[in-house]
């Protein structure tokens, strides 16, 4: 399997994407990693780490970088010899077959909209998929901010691709998907949302759809695949990110207070099981979320990602790349009445 990274996307390139790299040939020995970026500063991050195997991390020469701040559409405009392009570029030619990166998400979006034969067949808009946990297992959200445009007609090819992610990466059976509203009553949302809930009710998804899903039902898990356009799923990824950081933090601080008064293995047993909570809910766990609804495999990660992300997300990223999930994708939205994908396309 060969996966192109993107060595100078993240808000720390290149060392720990370069570590990441290396972690994972190490642990799997049919991967190669394109490391794709700045020849010198790979190399120098390559030298720092322990028996790494150089046959397997080939450096494909990019002399420049889209800044995570940076407007998109422009940076990639401007910088044609940029890393993302790059990685991009190697999946389109079949040299790999897929990408990761922790770079300007907006970047690696638009640089799949450039070349639209990156699209599967009857994908209007790809969309990013997120895993949140829940009561009853890891629930897909989609689309958490590769398009801030939606129409209806994405929103029902995001329930598809993320029931099938759900389903082919997650083990659920059938997964019931939501569609994330500001009540679960039918009359209530916008017109996108409105136009979306009609559209599931005659689709072939209609028996798996169970309307609207408020914010703080998420985590109940009713629905484990959950529907919503990229700003609004963007900002609850960020918020749930914030809130998961800010509830272990407070955690601790309680913990402290209270350890003195404790006896030393409960206190050590204490922290050992929040560490050990933490790390379940963590997004280096995931490596990042797969940017579904292009051929090939992408994965979009966190731009802290530490190595063990980095790891992560080439894993999963292989993953993918060996499944029919893009093939199941292809068939069920093929399957789909004509006049569902025509009302949707009008609305």
């Amino acid at each position: 399997m060969r996966i192109a990274l993107d060595a100078m996307g993240g808000d720390h390139a290149p060392g720990p994407i370069v570590a990441g790299a290396v972690e994972a040939v190490r642990d799997q020995s049919d991967l190669t990693v394109v490391l794709v970026g700045d020849r010198e500063r790979i190399e120098a991050e390559l030298r720092k780490a322990r028996n790494p195997a150089h046959d397997r991390l080939p450096i494909q020469y990019a002399s420049q970088v889209v800044g995570m701040d940076e407007k998109p559409v422009e940076a990639l405009r401007k910088k044609r010899d940029n890393s993302i392009s790059k990685c991009w570029g190697l999946m389109a030619s079949g040299d790999v077959k897929a990408v990761v990166s922790a770079g300007n998400t907006g970047a690696m979006v638009a640089s799949a909209l450039f070349n639209a034969k990156m699209f599967l067949p009857g994908i209007r808009r790809p969309g990013i998929a997120a895993i949140f946990p829940s009561h009853q297992g890891p629930i897909v959200i989609i689309d958490v901010g590769a398009n801030m445009n939606a129409k209806a007609e994405d929103l029902y090819q995001y329930g598809v691709m993320g029931s099938i992610y759900a389903e082919t990466i997650l083990g659920v059976t059938e997964p019931r998907i939501g569609l994330l509203n500001v009540g679960t009553e039918e009359e209530k949302g916008t017109d996108l949302t409105k136009a979306t809930r009609a559209l599931y009710q005659q689709s072939p998804l209609a028996h798996r759809f169970v309307g609207n899903v408020e914010g703080r039902d998420i985590y109940e898990g009713h629905a484990r695949v959950v529907v919503c356009e990229g700003f609004v799923g963007n900002v609850l990824l960020k918020a749930g990110e914030g809130a998961v950081e800010f509830l272990f933090a407070t955690l601790k601080q309680e913990l402290a207070r209270l350890l003195p008064g404790l006896p030393a293995d409960a206190g050590q047993s204490l922290v050992g099981g929040l560490s050990g909570l933490k790390t379940r809910y963590e997004y280096h766990e995931f490596g990042g979320g797969p940017l579904l609804g292009i051929r090939g495999a992408c994965i979009i990660c966190h731009g802290a990602s530490d190595a063990r992300a980095i790891k992560n997300a080439l894993r999963v990223a292989g993953t993918l790349a060996e499944d029919r999930l893009n093939q199941q994708i292809v068939e069920q939205l093929a399957a789909a009445p004509n006049e569902v994908v025509a009302d949707a396309s009008g609305s």
